[in-house]
């Protein structure tokens, strides 16, 4: 081999390492090492909520990882906190999972499915005397806990034999006590520097009805000793979760090897997807829509899965800004703007430019016949072909945009005012000849001339204009609700009030308007969306929208402030 191929070699293996993410690093060592044979990786949400953004990250991790090693990918709901569970929120979770392109085939699980297990696995840790049942209220415990800078103290029940304690545990399970009266710790060290090591609940009662088992159990694993548990069963080799799960890894690693599994699993942490001046706590939502500010979940101004999709946005657009944010340990936020930026990127060649009018204004052509409706193609995108083409209805009176219309316009203005030209999109030259006012001086008509001369496609050049505008045709445009958004929270004041807590809201977050658009777009159906010309993306709200009534929610405006950084 030549000198420069080697070169070459070594620079594109230089690449390929640079070019994977450190999960992707330990991955490849652990295959490479022999730990793991294959990658066997899970997403486990809990069904307490709507997913949102940042779960997609999870979800898209997780599942990419999977399909990039050739492995296997779990779904599975952690579900061991019955009191803020519903069936609702796991059927709207497993919705938004399959929508994002993540497959599981007949992998669904539930962590109640192992509930069984998980009480045997305590049993197990009672008899090898590292767990007991104690007497103390949530609050002692805190007490006996410690600080961050002094140890905790021994609990007064940790000294209760492996009998007792086997027989104390079986009464939990049978009901005997009420919620609270006892709890199962794990013995471990009070004296850890790591505050989840210092003997950790995991086991409490709590006597409450469970979504899948019913009343079957009336005690309940908590997460540190159910998650690890659910890994090693399932044969999960690297379990991915975010940043504020480090400090549990060693609870996390105690459990799998305290209950002897052969294949145990590796935690792995990275950073969480956080977006600035946006609100994702269920907490917070739950607010929201129980407030009347949000109208659900799915409220297009929230960043759910499902409002998200609701307002227009796709998986390709959500798939791309995960990737723009990247995998790493460094905690950072992102800008809303870069996930506008990764629609626009998304639609902008996939979807047909319609014409609308949203702030509408009545132009009427005097020297046009009355009653004369012409057909004029039009283009579905400039700038790809195959979308095709369709035919628009066009007669003497137009809606325009009242932006398109000045009477005094300042310099460097090239719409309609007195005097000037300008073209009809895919139609005519017109001059705007005068206006018509209403008694608050108000613009309520703007008169104008055509030139037939000037017909688009023509290939008529004989002179130039400056400014093109869009139009509907009055006579034949249908009416439409269209709603515009801007963030649901106000950026100035940001989104927490200092003083209270509560969400600083935006009043102006969601405008109503009734739009004039094209006829074509009465048939519009659920989720599809369009470019309407110059005023953004648009998608047929899939709630409020009837058939032959679209609503339609703006997806994003066509100006982006966000600029794609450059590869050094």
């Amino acid at each position: 081999m030549e000198k420069n191929e080697m070169l070459n070699g070594v620079e594109n293996e230089e690449k390929e390492v640079i070019s994977r993410n450190f999960i992707e690093q330990i991955i490849d060592k652990d295959l490479e090492e022999g730990v793991y044979e294959t990658v066997h990786t899970r997403f486990p949400p809990e069904p307490n909520g709507y997913l949102h953004i940042g779960h997609a990250k999870s979800i898209l991790l997780n599942y990419g990882l999977a399909e990039k090693y050739n492995g296997l990918f779990n779904m599975r709901f952690d579900d061991t906190n019955p009191t803020k569970e519903k069936v609702e929120f796991v059927n709207s979770q497993l919705e938004d999972i399959k929508w994002l392109g993540a497959k599981w085939d007949d992998r669904l699980f539930f962590a109640s499915d192992y509930f069984g297990q998980m009480y045997e696995a305590a049993v197990k840790l009672i008899k090898k005397g590292k767990a007991y049942v104690s007497d103390l209220t949530a609050d002692e415990i805190r007490e006996y806990r410690g600080t961050l800078t002094e140890p905790g103290k021994e609990d007064p029940y940790a000294g209760r034999s492996v009998e007792e304690n086997l027989e104390l545990f079986e009464n939990m399970k049978n009901g005997v006590y009420k919620d609270g009266e006892k709890v199962l710790r794990a013995r471990i060290d009070m004296a850890s520097p790591n505050m989840n090591m210092r003997d950790p609940v995991i086991y409490r009662v709590a006597h409450m009805t469970h979504h899948r088992t019913g009343d079957t159990w009336c005690i309940y694993p908590m997460y540190d000793f159910a998650h690890p548990i659910e890994d090693a069963i399932e044969g999960i080799t690297h379990s991915i979760c975010t940043l504020e799960f480090e400090d549990h890894r060693p609870l996390y690693d105690w459990v799998v090897q305290e209950l002897e599994y052969p294949h145990p699993p590796k935690q792995i942490e990275f950073a969480k997807l956080y977006l600035k001046n946006v609100v994702t706590g269920k907490r917070y939502i739950k607010k929201l829509v129980e407030d009347g500010i949000a109208d659900g979940w799915d409220d297009p101004r929230l960043v759910s899965v499902a409002a998200l999709r609701r307002r227009g946005y796709t998986p390709e657009s959500i798939k791309k800004f995960v990737e723009l944010c990247g995998v790493s340990k460094a905690q950072s936020t992102a800008d809303m703007a870069m996930l506008e930026y990764c629609i626009r990127e998304d639609l902008k060649l996939k979807r047909p430019r319609m014409m609308a009018i949203l702030d509408p204004v009545k132009l009427v052509i005097d020297n046009w016949e009355d009653g004369k409706i012409e057909m004029l193609d039009a283009p579905n995108n400039l700038e790809n072909e195959a979308l095709g083409s369709r035919q628009l209805p066009f007669g003497k009176e137009l809606w325009i945009e009242r932006e398109d219309f000045m009477e005094e316009p300042p310099k460097k203005y090239f719409r309609l005012f007195p005097g000037n030209e300008v073209r009809l999109m895919n139609a005519y030259f017109v001059t705007c000849t005068g206006c018509v006012k209403d008694e608050t001086g108000k613009v309520t008509e703007i008169h104008c001339t055509y030139d037939p001369e000037t017909k688009s496609g023509s290939g008529f050049n004989a002179r130039k204009v400056k400014g093109t505008i869009h139009w509907v045709n009055a006579s034949t445009a249908i009416e439409a609700e269209v709603r515009l958004f801007e963030n649901i929270i106000d950026e100035e004041k940001g989104v927490y009030n200092e003083e209270d807590g509560s969400i600083n809201v935006n009043p102006n977050s969601k405008t109503v308007i009734t739009a004039y658009l094209e006829p074509a777009l009465k048939e519009a159906k659920a989720y599809e969306s369009f470019q309407f010309v110059r005023n953004g993306f648009f998608c047929v709200d899939y709630k409020d929208s009837k058939d032959g009534a679209p609503v339609f929610n703006r997806i994003v405006s066509l100006k982006s402030s966000f600029v794609l950084p450059k590869n050094d």
